[in-house]
This record gives structure tokens, C-alpha cells and sequence, in this order.
């Protein structure tokens, strides 16, 4: 039994926890979507598969409820693997490890999986229980959404019934979004050289860890750090002045998360040694000084290391660095429409290198089309400064709000006559599939709610207990008063 069994509401808790435990990152979701398969089969329930992966379950509407307009409950199938530094798992075999910690449920130093874990839990929990009166009702669960929405780009047209939408991807209880931003990746390679170790150096790793990360959309507005951009910016300021060496530069694990650590291989002259850490030391103090009270516990660590690559050359190093250094990170206009909500933005999400060839990864989000086209400009422009090759690849639609959405307006007055108070009304900074359902559904009324979760894409991702309690009455009450066909 797991330690969310004594949570209400069931049987959600408990098909979340068995969702905790199928290995699902993206990539490797067939275990779970076969599990789910299996157990809406199990339940006499039509269930397949389309081309891409995606899975669509349905089930009759409640005696008495046929006549309603039929809706699609929809959340996808894969989650974020990140993990603390220091964390032993491994995200295609082992299951999460969920706990409760006060008013919240956590994971045992990994990404929890609310994100979009919880959301589907609801979906197949209004399968399972037959007090949850509705009209004909689909469950939609998609594919690899995280890396790139695959499964919402492969939807086919005349699949669905429904004539309403609800996606769960939301994370914040008492908000009701219709619309979000669109994305474009964008990665920029530039060619290394290298060239012999001089005699008389040393070789060090130089860490940068401790910072809290995030979801690279929802985030993105809260000033965290960007590991990637703060090495770099050590790097550009005492490269020159020390001779390091650059050996490698790695940072991040997902382009849409705000990546935690870095790492730089160097290589310092002996008489140079006890400068470079001293500036280590001191440039540790200023990261501290202007740190958001959110990124406290970061570190910059130099430890003794072994290597037998390369070093870059001078000039191929400071092309690099400042490649890397001007690279923009973060929000880059505030919507004039939306008041408080992100227009654009972009995360420096991944760095790498290997023998030739350094790639700086990037993800581009918009509530505007000309907003990403803008961007992709600039690092494009940047990129031919450096001598570099820029590449945008992905590219997805935002999904443009409906001020007149009818199924907008009934959860609204559901939630007022429910909860006695008003809920907000957003756009979300984020990437929704629901932009990318337009194209083959183009007169679907979407909507999409959830519950309250934070630290989304980090191993600090927690959903607020109660707010999952709220969600699921708002959800359950939705689905009866659905207006008639």
C-alpha cells in the first residue's frame, strides 16, 4: 500500500501512486501506456492507440446525461527526469518515490510527476468511479509532450467525438487558463579546435550547483539562476586574466528546464592556482549576494580531476565564452495584453561538448508568433558573430485565447457556485498541447485547469493536497454541467 492510500480523493491517489511506480520518462512510456491499456480494458472500456502513441479511452455518459455535449478529458503520458546531484535513480527503471510532507506530497529527490501525473490520475479516476455522473465522456493521454509534443502533432482529425476539451496541465488551483505560449528550440554548434596541455598545468573541475531550477515557462519569470549562464559569465570574466585552459563546459539536462549545475573542465598554470581560487571564492560571494532568496544554497566547488582531452585553443575558447556569455536568458518583454504574464522568454536549457563540437541549447517561448521569430534572430545574429551554426527545429503554436469560450465561462460559474469566490482568468507563459489540437479540431472548446504544483521540472516539483481535493470537485462538477448537445 502506498502512503498516499490515506489521501482523498480515491481512488485518484492511488492510481497516481501506481503511476509513480511504471517508469515513465519521455521516451518510455510504453510501460505505462500498456498498463492503461490493460486496465480500461479490464473495465470493459474502449481503448486504442493511434499511430503515434497516443492513447483514447471512452465510456458511455451516466443513465439520464446522453444528451450532453461530449467531452474529452486530456493529459499527457510522460513526465520530467531530473534529480539532485547526489540522487541515485534511474528514471527509465525505477519507480518515483512519493511522500507526504505536511500539506504537500514530494518525491525522494527526483521530479515528482504531477506534472502531468496528477492530471491524468484524474482522468482515468473518472473512469473508474461510477458516482461521478457525466455525458459520453473520452479520455485523451498523449505522448512525449515534455520534449517536444510529439503526440499533439501526430493527432489525427475525426478521431475525437468530443466537442469540448478539458486539458489538466494546469498547475495552479483557482486559475483557469485559456490560452499559453507557443515554443521553437533553437541550438546553436559552433566548431572546437584544441591543442596540446602546456607543460606545468593543472587540471580542475569547477562545479556550480545548489541552485533551485524550474520549469522554464512558469518559471522562467522569477529570476532564478540559470546555471550555464553564471559559469559562463566566471569564465569570460578570468579566463584571459588566469589562462585557463577550457577542456569541456557541460551544463543542464532538459532545454525546458532552468538548469541547477554546471561543470567546466580547466587547466591553470601552478603559479596561477591559488589565484584562480581565490577568484572562485570571490566570485562565489558576489552569486550569493544577488542570489534570489530561492537560490541560496548555491555552491562553486574547484577539485583536483584527471583528463586526458584537449584543451581548446585561445581564440576557440573565447569565441565559446563569449558565445555563451551574450547568449540572452530569461524573460525578454512582459505581455502589453495580459498584465503580470510573460510575453517572451528563453532558457539557456543545455550545454555540451564532446571532441568537436560545442551546443548551446535553447527554448524559445512566445504568446506571439513575431515574439519567437525575434528571437531566433538574435541568436541566429549571435551565432554569426561567433562563427557559429543556428539551428530552430520544433517549432509549436501558442494556443490563442477565446475571450468568448463558452466552456471557459461554465468553469467560471462552476467554480463561483462551488467555492464562492471568483477565479482568475490567464494566460499561461507555458507550453499547453491545446494550440496544437487546433489544427485537426479546429471548433473544439478547450479549457484547461489543475491543481496547485510547484518546482515543476525539479526535484523540488511538490502538488498541494487540498488543492487536488478543490480540482477534483470542480472537475467532477464540470462534467455534470455540461449544456446539451
Amino acid at each position: 500500500m502506498s502512503e498516499l492510500s490515506q489521501l482523498s480523493p480515491q481512488p485518484l491517489w492511488d492510481i497516481f501512486a501506481k503511476i509513480c511506480a511504471i517508469p515513465h520518462p519521455s521516451f518510455h512510456e510504453e510501460a505505462l501506456a500498456t498498463h492503461i491499456l490493460s486496465w480500461a480494458q479490464e473495465k470493459g472500456l474502449f481503448a486504442e492507440r493511434d499511430a503515434v502513441g497516443n492513447i483514447l479511452i471512452r465510456k458511455p455518459a451516466s443513465a439520464g446525461l446522453e444528451h450532453l455535449k461530449p467531452v474529452a478529458l486530456q493529459a499527457h503520458l510522460d513526465m520530467v527526469p531530473q534529480k539532485n546531484n547526489d540522487t541515485q535513480h534511474d528514471f527509465t527503471r525505477d519507480p518515483i518515490q512519493p511522500w507526504i510532507d505536511g500539506e504537500w506530497v514530494k518525491a525522494r529527490g527526483t521530479t515528482l510527476g504531477a506534472d502531468n501525473g496528477i492530471g491524468m490520475a484524474s482522468a482515468l479516476a473518472v473512469l473508474a468511479d461510477e458516482h461521478v455522473e457525466h455525458g459520453p465522456l473520452e479520455v485523451l493521454l498523449t505522448m512525449t509532450e515534455e520534449t517536444g509534443m510529439d503526440g499533439a502533432f501526430g493527432l489525427q482529425p475525426n478521431w475525437l467525438q468530443a466537442e469540448i476539451l478539458i486539458n489538466t496541465d494546469s498547475e495552479e488551483e483557482g486559475e483557469i487558463y485559456m490560452g499559453c505560449a507557443g515554443g521553437i528550440d533553437v541550438t546553436s554548434a559552433l566548431s572546437l579546435a584544441r591543442e596540446p596541455l602546456p607543460a606545468g598545468y593543472q587540471t580542475f573541475t569547477l562545479t556550480l550547483k545548489g541552485l533551485r531550477g524550474g520549469h522554464s515557462g512558469a518559471d522562467i519569470h522569477m529570476g532564478l539562476g540559470n546555471a550555464n549562464k553564471l559559469l559562463a559569465r566566471f569564465l569570460f570574466s578570468h579566463s584571459r586574466l588566469l589562462d585557463l585552459r577550457l577542456l569541456d563546459f557541460n551544463g543542464g539536462t532538459l532545454r525546458n528546464a532552468i538548469p541547477r549545475e554546471a561543470f567546466a573542465t580547466l587547466a591553470v598554470a601552478s603559479d596561477k592556482l591559488t589565484a584562480l581560487e581565490a577568484a572562485v571564492q570571490s566570485y562565489l560571494t558576489t552569486l550569493k549576494n544577488e542570489a534570489s532568496p530561492l537560490d541560496k544554497n548555491l555552491t562553486l566547488l574547484i577539485e583536483r580531476t584527471q583528463s586526458d582531452v584537449r584543451p581548446l585553443t585561445n581564440a576557440c575558447r573565447d569565441r565559446f565564452v563569449a558565445l555563451l556569455n551574450s547568449t540572452p536568458n530569461g524573460v525578454i518583454r512582459q505581455s502589453d495584453v495580459m498584465k503580470g504574464v510573460v510575453e517572451t522568454s528563453l532558457n539557456i536549457g543545455v550545454v555540451a561538448f564532446d571532441q568537436h563540437q560545442a551546443r548551446i541549447h535553447c527554448l524559445i517561448r512566445s504568446l506571439v508568433d513575431s515574439g519567437k521569430d525575434y528571437v531566433v534572430e538574435m541568436l541566429t545574429a549571435l551565432g554569426e558573430l561567433a562563427g557559429a551554426t543556428t539551428t530552430p527545429k520544433g517549432g509549436y503554436p501558442g494556443w490563442q485565447p477565446d475571450p468568448h469560450s463558452p466552456v471557459m465561462a461554465l468553469v467560471r460559474e462552476t467554480y463561483q457556485k462551488l467555492f464562492n469566490k471568483v477565479p482568475n482568468i490567464q494566460v499561461i507563459h507555458a507550453g499547453l498541447e491545446c494550440g496544437l489540437f487546433k489544427k485537426p479540431y479546429p471548433h473544439m472548446d478547450m479549457v484547461s485547469i489543475g491543481p496547485t504544483i510547484t518546482g515543476p521540472h525539479s526535484p523540488d516539483e511538490q502538488v498541494n493536497i487540498a488543492s487536488v481535493g478543490l480540482y477534483w470537485q470542480l472537475l467532477t462538477a464540470l462534467l455534470k454541467a455540461i449544456p446539451a448537445k
